[in-house]
């Protein structure tokens, strides 16, 4: 065969991806395992494919076209992309690509019927399957019709679905090329599909296997029922056997055909339980060459099993590496931290350096393991109810997995920890004082860090860094620290539950915490309500952030009446909280200061909405009702049996909670102040680096980890193909959605909500914040994307406190994640928003515009229009 046009299959293995497409390189690979049968066959290399572009007019205009349309215009695509199939299989093959194409034909038998597959270079990857994008023809026969065919499968690559999906992707259309598979037809009794890891739960240690009478064709396109089965060490644990009245089979003339099958047949079995488990076993064979689950497309022909087609299964979220060969149980970070958003390594690898508790990577998430809490009973009571406190969701998930029984192990309960000397220690006093000292403290250490770290650079950065993690560990970890957070929870909590019980009130510390001080967070919103009162009485200047489109914006700004002014009050709001941003946790992310065009919307939102001096009569409204709110409940319950008690009791708490509530949001803004930090040095190492000619770019840090910069510091020498693969791998990441609980099996466990009570059609979520509200719903999924009018309720994945300047405009909050005392529930109760979190799936079943209640006390959001 010509190896520049033509390879056999025997010819190709997983390196030859750029020559003949990732399908034709996995069966070249499959061709290779001892013991698998895969029908003979070669392929038509992307060289050919090459050498027909060439030749096709005008194509290069049309893709330059191609690449600059919005991937939502689906008219012009359609319209663009129609065009250039048509002029690829309008161009004449070259003489010497027909001539070796037919000549592999002779080789393998002219009158044979062959299937003829797209082979896409960017195709059955690890991180993109494609599957679909491009066309399979099946039952060619004769060398006229399979070059023809050949033709329609390069111009495959140019379907309006597969234009659309290289678009979302960020694929270029010219570093894709395609190459096609020719491959002898086999004619089964039986086909269908495999599955190695469930594609429903994630769970890598049960198989799935669909099954068919007749050609895969009648599954694939979803014409038939298929039998389904699950198998797991060797048997079959799940069987669901469909009525399938059609089947799809080969013509002699060529092509396929739908027919009947006979009433009789229509509900037999289409594999044996036998045939079921051994095509199992023969998953796993390919898995294990691969090295990731696989989706495997087989046909039975005389009871042997024949591979036509295997690729990676790339909607399984990975699983973190233990590498004991134990099961474990890891709780996502990113739930707790309302940032489920994929993490780009140099954020991952400095979260978990700076972290108080050891984390493990994986998509792009980071989880903790928490199967030693869950194996001792003792411990297990506990954290199960912490974390039901802060998410039912996660409580039911990790219940799931203990019901199982045999899959946690059970250690022996530890004997409890000695007291320290001199007995238990007290309980922290309630003193405001203790608050100040507290952010005092953490105010001069990101200032001595500001100063200290200016002056290194290189290695020395690097080494100086690795003390500031230390520095900020020890300040987390500081008694002082974590016994005000703590008070401030515990006495929300003893709020919630006792004057539930006492007076049949649910969430009275709702209202209770309004205006709380020291809210750093709240401060936050209610700081850019005083910007929009600069803003407002210049036309000029609002008009001209109306077109704000890049990052010079404030510089412009000095050139219009009043902007001196405005360009001050943003510059001030951003010298306080310029370091945040949505997704704060990862260092890489663009902050405030870095794009403070993302601030415009929310500005602008202020200005239109709002009356000046609104952030002083908020804050003033929310302490007289919380004021109002103690007077009314010390009252009620002074009127009950033993009330004076429950009174003084309630008061203690009232004041406690009111001076520890606030301090809550503190330390991750002071994290997040270091970050900022530790970012600006080494973006400024990274600019070194670049002008040196190590990197190529300065965000490339950002796909390494920090180990691996510090060695790019210290060596002068960046690997540039890791850098690539990890940029790759990031978007796919962006892909995969993160589950709350996942299992060494890679199982991902959601949790269901276990409530009464709740109207019917309603979406199900957590109580954070009380009372009921009902208005228009604003989908958001970018603040720098904010619209928002009087009366609007927020609904978006989910808010960390970046988020806050949207709260002070919208009447009412729906998140997909969420708890009790994350950041986002205890804001919206600072603003006295009812909130409803941890709604699954909210930005999908809630559309933009809709009319909706939302539930605030009861958890439940309704939609109304």
């Amino acid at each position: 065969m010509s190896e520049r046009y033509v390879l056999g299959l025997q010819e190709v293995d997983e390196t030859r991806v750029a020559i003949v497409g990732g399908k034709g390189a996995h069966l070249g690979a499959l061709a290779r395992i001892d013991g698998l049968r895969v029908p003979a066959g070669f392929c038509v290399t992307t060289e050919a494919f090459h050498r027909v572009l060439a030749d096709a007019p005008s194509i290069d205009d049309r893709l330059d076209q191609l690449s600059r349309l919005n991937p939502d215009d689906r008219e012009a695509i359609s319209t663009l992309s129609a065009d250039i199939r048509r002029t690829i299989e309008g161009t004449r093959l070259p003489h010497d690509v027909a001539a070796a194409i037919t000549r592999a034909l002779t080789e393998l038998g002219e009158e044979a019927a062959y299937a003829v597959r797209s082979s896409a270079t960017a195709e059955d990857l690890p991180t993109a399957s494609f599957a679909g994008q491009q066309d399979t023809y099946l039952n060619v026969t004769g060398p006229a019709a399979i070059l023809r065919h050949v033709s329609r499968c390069w111009a495959s690559l140019f379907t309006e679905r597969a234009v659309t999906y290289r678009q979302r992707n960020g694929i270029d259309h010219r570093a894709v090329r395609m190459a096609v598979v020719v491959q002898k037809m086999v004619f089964p009794q039986a086909a269908g599909v495999l599955f190695t890891a469930d594609p429903v739960t994630s769970n890598r240690k049960v198989a799935t296997v669909e099954a068919s009478f007749g050609l895969g064709e009648a599954l694939v396109s979803g014409l038939v029922n298929a039998d389904a089965y699950r198998v797991r060490d060797g048997a079959v644990i799940d069987r669901a056997i469909a009525t399938k009245r059609l089947a799809v089979h080969a013509l002699p003339a060529g092509g396929t055909q739908e027919r009947a099958i006979d009433p009789e047949r229509q509900d037999q079995p289409a594999l044996t339980d036998a045939q079921v488990v051994r095509l199992a076993r023969l998953g796993r064979r390919i898995e294990a060459h691969f090295g990731h689950p696989q989706d495997i497309e087989w046909c039975l022909v005389d009871d042997d099993f024949q591979v036509v087609q295997s690729r990676p299964i790339t909607t399984l979220f990975p699983i973190p590496e233990a590498g004991d060969g134990e099961n474990h149980v890891y709780l996502s970070v990113g739930h707790q931290q309302m940032m489920t958003d994929a993490m780009k390594p140099l954020g991952l690898s400095m979260w978990k350096m700076t972290a108080m508790a050891p984390m493990h990577e994986a998509g792009g998430r980071l989880f903790v393991d928490v199967t030693r809490h869950l194996a001792s009973p003792a411990s297990r009571a506990g954290f199960l109810e912490m974390a039901g406190r802060g998410d039912p969701l996660t409580r039911d998930a990790l219940e799931t997995v203990i019901d199982r029984g045999d899959f946690v192990p059970s250690l022996p309960d530890q004997a409890p920890p000695r007291p320290p000397a001199g007995g238990t220690p007290a309980p922290i006093e309630t003193d405001p004082a203790i608050v100040a000292e507290l952010i005092e403290r953490s105010r001069a250490s990101v200032a001595a860090l500001r100063r200290d770290i200016g002056t290194k650079s290189g290695p020395a950065l690097f080494d100086f860094l690795l003390a500031a993690f230390a520095e900020q560990k020890r300040l987390l970890s500081d008694p002082r620290s974590m016994q005000a957070i703590m008070a401030g929870m515990d006495a929300t909590w003893w709020l919630n539950d006792q004057l539930e019980a006492w007076l049949g009130e649910k969430n009275a510390a709702d209202t209770l915490t309004l205006s709380a001080p020291h809210n750093i967070t709240s401060e936050m919103g209610l700081a850019l309500l005083d910007v929009a009162d600069v803003i407002r009485p210049y036309p000029e200047v609002v008009a001209f952030l109306q077109e704000v489109e890049d990052e010079s914006f404030l510089d412009e700004l000095v050139k219009l009446p009043g902007g001196p002014e405005a360009r001050d009050a943003i510059g001030a709001y951003l010298d306080r909280y310029g370091m945040r941003c949505v997704g704060e946790i990862d260092i890489t992310r663009p902050r405030w200061s870095e794009r403070p065009s993302t601030l415009v919307p929310v500005i602008l939102d202020n200005v239109r909405n709002f009356e000046p001096g609104e952030s002083t009569r908020r804050f003033e409204q929310g302490r007289q009702e919380a004021a109002k709110k103690e007077r009314d409940v010390l009252e009620q319950l002074r009127a009950l049996p033993d009330g004076q008690r429950k009174a003084d009791e309630t008061k203690r708490m009232i004041d406690r909670v009111r001076t520890f509530i606030g301090y809550r949001e503190y330390p991750k803004y002071a994290i997040i102040s270091r970050y900022f930090v530790y970012k600006q040095a080494l973006l400024e190492e990274a600019e070194r680096l670049v002008r040196a000619g190590v990197l190529r770019a300065k965000e490339d840090i950002f796909y390494l980890t920090f180990a691996e910069l510090h060695d790019v510091a210290r060596t002068h020498q960046a690997d540039h193909q890791l850098v690539q693969r990890r940029k790759d791998e990031f978007r796919w990441y962006q892909t995969l959605t993160p589950p709350r609980v996942l299992t060494s099996e890679g199982e991902g466990i959601a949790g269901t909500y276990r409530r009464d009570g709740v109207p019917a059609g309603a979406l199900v979520g957590l109580p954070v914040s009380g009372g009921i509200v009902e208005g228009r719903a604003r989908v958001i999924l970018d603040l720098a994307e904010a619209d928002l009018g009087p009366g609007d309720i927020l609904v978006t994945p989910y808010t960390d406190p970046s988020w806050s300047p949207l709260f002070v405009a919208v009447e009412g909050l729906v998140t997909e994640v969420g708890g009790l005392m994350t950041h986002g529930a205890v804001i919206a109760r600072e603003y006295g928003l009812p909130a409803v979190v941890g709604v699954e799936g909210a930005t999908r079943l809630i559309q933009d515009g809709q009319r909706i209640r939302v539930h605030g006390t009861d958890g439940y959001v309704e939609i109304l229009l």
